[in-house]
């Protein structure tokens, strides 16, 4: 079987992430991770909290801690919620590990080496009172536009206009309220992304298979206006990697850190060293993941994310890769998606504005939350949360659908043949038509997945578990009993068993359920239905089995308008 690499965008640090970041990255490249290890694949899956930047400082001083100590206990947080909403990482690692810190530090070094940094002067705003430079998002002031007194130096939240800092009226330093400042020169590392205009314009070119999304993005990145532009890849910050030239001091950097941008991404090689680390695996083990030369040549690797994230894995983190010289293992495929909107409006993570991914734990289970999202989206265009349509959704899908079906086989068998598999009977024509169905249908699921089609995918395997339903709707096993109990017997043994076919093929969308299914079937066979005939005699007569307590309970108006009531504001 294949080998396949799966990375999902990095979660910022500063907070709990709403169901927009995670339907946007983490949750379908967990669907698409679960889907290849139900196939066999052996899977490599790293995420990590992104720790470095200026919203983490600023955050940590809003709660007093040392910015260390906030991004530790958020890591925790955010690690925890991972594991509640069924995200199955190899690894969770931490932007600010020390794997990270010396392959950024290696990076830099390489680049440099072959002439791929350039320093340049810059004038910046210095805080007197603060005793040191600031980020353009560390300064405050009136907006020029708008009148909005706490814009920032980079954009007016309020208008959203993009601003400079020298553009603001009275502004004022965002970490002490200091309005003491003074421009200042300051000397700052550039990645010459421009020189490596060709190679990257050649490498997207190369992947004619990319959603338009990406590669749209990509191109009006590359191409738009002035083109690819060199950026800078340091700031004057006290948190982040500090500026080296390899393992070397980078005269004229003291003091300094690489821009968050830069290392980041890097964290998905650091991340898989981490995994190495926390399980005791040799080098080679990651390694082999990542250098070409060192057995990655036959990984596929796919990252996932949000719109908003594909120039800087299009080009800023390939001109990384490319430009150190070395044989690291390039995306081969990039899974974007856009936004996610709510009730109307946008979730706020400032206005607190939108679901939440700790409140939603706490109202529903997590399946509830996986198959909406994951079946609404948002891939060829913006995708909108509803409670209404959350409602019916799982309503109709989960509990009538899926839900009836295990309710009504498991609750007829044990009232008319008791707690096992009953034997009896052999399939007819209308179980051969219903398996021909099924085989039609669990092929096309299988290619919707290995597209990536999340919502298509979705939509098939509803259409799989709607067959179950119409056949146990036609073959109405409780009127067939009366006259044929062995008929029954033989419908009921193929309805048990597509209880377990049902739980294998939905674990990538709704894993708990998918174990609560298995366990009441009494069985830990998972295995994927390349055979439906044999799939679906997996259960033998005599086989015991349980009947779960309801899978999945409806969503009630009340719960529906005090959930909408609830989540329409300020964050509680």
């Amino acid at each position: 079987m294949a080998r396949h690499l799966i990375t999902s965008a990095l979660p910022y640090i500063n907070g709990i992430k709403h169901l927009g970041n995670l339907v946007g990255s983490q949750l379908p490249a967990d669907l698409y991770a679960r889907y290849l290890r139900g196939r066999g694949h052996e899977v490599m899956f790293i995420c990590a909290t992104d720790e470095h930047g200026t919203p983490a400082e600023l955050a940590a001083a809003k709660t007093g801690e040392p910015v260390a100590d906030y991004c530790a206990r958020m890591h925790g947080e955010q690690s925890a919620l991972a594991r509640g909403f069924g995200l199955s990482f190899d690894h969770y690692g931490r932007s600010s590990s020390d794997r990270n810190r010396v392959l950024t530090q290696h990076f830099a070094g390489k680049l440099a080496d072959r002439g791929y940094i350039r320093e340049v002067s810059e004038k910046q705003v210095y805080s007197i009172d603060d005793g040191r430079f600031l980020p353009d998002r560390y300064i405050e002031g009136t907006c020029p536009n708008c009148g909005y007194d706490k814009a920032r130096g980079d954009q007016c939240e309020n208008c959203t206009k993009q601003l400079d800092p020298t553009d603001l009226i009275d502004p004022r330093s965002a970490i002490s309220g200091s309005t003491n400042l003074e421009v200042r020169e300051t000397r700052h590392l550039y990645l010459r992304q421009s020189a490596l205009k060709d190679d990257i314009a050649a490498w997207i070119d190369s992947k004619t298979d990319w959603p338009i999304l990406t590669t749209s993005i990509a191109k009006k990145w590359l191409n738009d206006g002035d083109g690819l532009q060199d950026r800078g890849i340091t700031r004057d910050l006290n948190w982040g990697v500090p500026v080296k030239r390899g393992d070397q001091e980078w005269p004229g950097m003291e003091g300094k850190v690489f821009y968050v941008w830069f290392d980041a991404p890097i964290e998905y090689i650091a991340a898989t060293a981490e995994w190495a680390d926390a399980n005791g695996k040799a080098e080679a083990d990651w390694r082999g993941w990542w250098r070409t030369d060192e057995g990655a040549d036959d990984v596929t690797y796919t990252q996932f994310m949000g719109k908003d994230n594909v120039p800087f894995h299009t080009l800023s983190f390939p001109v990384t890769l490319i430009g150190s010289g070395e044989p690291w293992k390039m995306v081969d495929y990039i899974k974007s998606f856009n936004y996610l909107t709510y009730d109307g409006g946008q979730f706020s993570t400032s206005q607190g504005r939108g679901v939440f991914m700790d409140h939603a734990l706490e109202i529903l289970p997590a399946d509830y939350w996986r198959w909406w999202l994951l079946s609404h989206a948002p891939e060829s265009g913006d995708s909108e949360f509803t409670w209404e349509n959350f409602q019916q959704s799982v309503n109709k899908d989960l509990a009538d659908v899926l839900g009836n079906f295990v309710s009504r086989i498991t609750k007829f068998c044990r009232s008319k043949f008791g707690e096992a598999v009953p034997e009896g009977g052999t399939f007819g024509p209308d179980e051969h038509r219903l398996i021909d169905a099924l085989i039609t249908r669990v092929r096309a699921y299988e290619a919707s997945m290995n597209r990536m089609e999340v919502r298509r995918s979705a939509s098939e395997l509803r259409a799989i578990w709607v067959l179950g339903n119409e056949y146990l709707q036609a073959a109405a096993p409780w009127a067939t009993f009366k006259a044929d109990p062995e008929k029954a017997a033989m419908q009921v043994r193929l309805g048990l068993n597509l209880i377990r076919l049902y739980a294998v093929l939905s674990a990538p969308f709704i894993p708990f359920a998918s174990k609560t299914m298995l366990e009441a079937m009494q069985t830990n066979n998972a295995d994927w239905p390349g055979d439906l005939q044999k799939a679906l005699a997996a259960l033998p007569p005599g086989h015991a089995f349980t009947g779960p307590e309801m899978l999945f309970a409806k969503i009630t108006d009340d719960q529906r308008e005090e959930w909408a009531e609830r989540f329409k504001g300020e964050r509680q």
